[in-house]
């Protein structure tokens, strides 16, 4: 095993036992001997990967949503219709959210307000990204005729903005209610957004 490979192999398995260690005890419980222990390096090996444990949470943050853009890219470049495409990412865009933490005992508040100022930076160029994922299907359903819109880079900023307030940002795993519950919410939105994107 070459150096970068192992590195990223301690690396994910510092994230992966992150995820473990704050779904079991939140982040304030969570250190950097827990995460060392939980992974079986030494305390000076994660502080090789990440300088703190708040650019661990971090990190962990952007490997929930790399994964999630790598699940958007790949339906957008799917060959089904454009609506069915949207619906389908809208679908995932907020329940691959929740799926990432539902499992976490703690308020994501607690997590969420020690790293917030740091985050809000990151979520913007998330968003940006994600919006430029969307934009490229809104583009093609322009062009094919399924959707009437002027601005797909706009329409798909709109997507984002109407779906935010179903993702989890700073509520405890018992306030985000049963993934069916949110499911529900999350067509209804989806269904509502296409209906007026589509071409009557």
């Amino acid at each position: 095993m070459n150096r970068s490979t192992k590195q990223k192999t301690t690396r994910d398995a510092i994230l992966d036992a992150t995820d473990r260690l704050l779904a079991k005890n939140g982040y304030k419980k969570m250190t950097i001997d827990d995460l060392a222990e939980e992974v079986g390096i030494g305390k000076g090996s994660v502080y090789l990967h990440f300088e703190s444990k708040g650019d661990i949470a971090l990190s962990h943050i952007d490997r929930i949503i790399e994964r999630l853009k790598s699940n958007l890219s790949e339906m957008a470049s799917s060959s089904a219709a454009a609506d069915v495409r949207l619906r389908k990412m809208i679908m995932e865009r907020i329940m691959y959210r929740f799926d990432s933490v539902q499992h976490y005992s703690q308020s994501l508040n607690e997590l969420l307000a020690t790293i917030r100022p740091r985050l809000l930076d990151r979520r913007r160029r998330y968003f940006r990204e994600e919006a430029g994922i969307f934009s490229r299907v809104m583009a093609d359903g322009k062009k094919t005729g399924v959707f009437t819109l002027k601005d797909p880079q706009k329409a798909a900023e709109a997507v984002l903005d109407a779906t935010n307030a179903l993702l989890p940002y700073s509520l405890s795993a018992y306030e985000l209610g049963e993934r069916e519950e949110l499911e529900k919410k999350a067509s209804n939105v989806a269904d509502l957004i296409l209906n007026g994107l589509k071409k009557r």
